[in-house]
């Protein structure tokens, strides 16, 4: 974000077209889980109210929806696609490339088979998982027309409250004066819900002795399981 931020200012109309190609980036394309869409988006909208951007915030909140709703699409595609390679280890007999982390993956399959479809539109708001969901979602044969209204809804619900916060907090001296320090906490929030998942499957790991040397429960291992 200290790149990001006097970047959106110096660009004028065209800070629109970076917030969208940034989403796009960070949810579709398996590389851009580490760009900050969450504080993207709130600086974009506490700019835009202090008058610093000069593009219209309905512009930039329409562009920034149509990539991050473009970019869940390509996820989504690559997992109809490819995901099988991307999901199953190569120890258990799948193609995961080595650049790519396989723990987020891991994390954006369990919450989608822990919400179901509805994980489409709550990864939105998880950092990494968002960026993977689609991608399982594709692997696991997520109907294509329920999936488009999901993404559609869920980006929508994204940008617009991240956005409407960044604009109503913008007349706060505080919040205006110190925006990557606001960019950093908005970042750390977000990350609850991740860490409360991570050390929830760690409880639950210890608590859970499997049986071992059970073949049956091996192969159960080994599957890809379906929502």
């Amino acid at each position: 974000m200290s790149y990001l931020t006097p970047l959106l200012s110096s660009l004028g109309p065209w800070a629109a077209v970076l917030v969208g190609a940034v989403l796009f980036v960070e949810t579709g394309l398996l590389v851009g889980f580490f760009l900050p869409g969450d504080s993207l988006l709130f600086a974009a909208g506490l700019l835009a109210s202090s008058g610093v951007l000069s593009a219209p915030v309905w512009l930039i909140g329409l562009v920034a929806w149509l990539g991050a709703a473009l970019g869940d699409q390509v996820g989504y595609l690559i997992g109809r696609r490819w995901g099988v390679r991307l999901i199953v280890p190569r120890e258990q007999g799948g193609h995961r490339p080595r650049w790519l982390s396989g723990h987020h993956i891991d994390a954006a399959h369990e919450f989608f088979l822990h919400h179901g479809h509805k994980a489409v539109v709550l990864a939105r708001f998880v950092p990494l998982v968002r960026t993977f969901t689609p991608v399982v979602a594709g692997t696991l044969d997520m109907p294509r027309r329920r999936f488009t209204a999901y993404n559609v809804l869920g980006g929508a619900l994204w940008v617009l409250l991240l956005m409407a916060a960044g604009w109503y907090l913008g007349d706060v001296p505080f919040v205006a004066t110190h925006v990557d320090l606001v960019t950093l906490a908005l970042v750390a929030i977000s990350l609850i819900p991740a860490a409360v998942a991570v050390l929830r499957r760690r409880a639950s790991s210890r608590g859970e002795q499997a049986p071992e040397d059970d073949p049956e429960n091996d192969s159960d291992k080994n599957a890809v399981r379906l929502p």
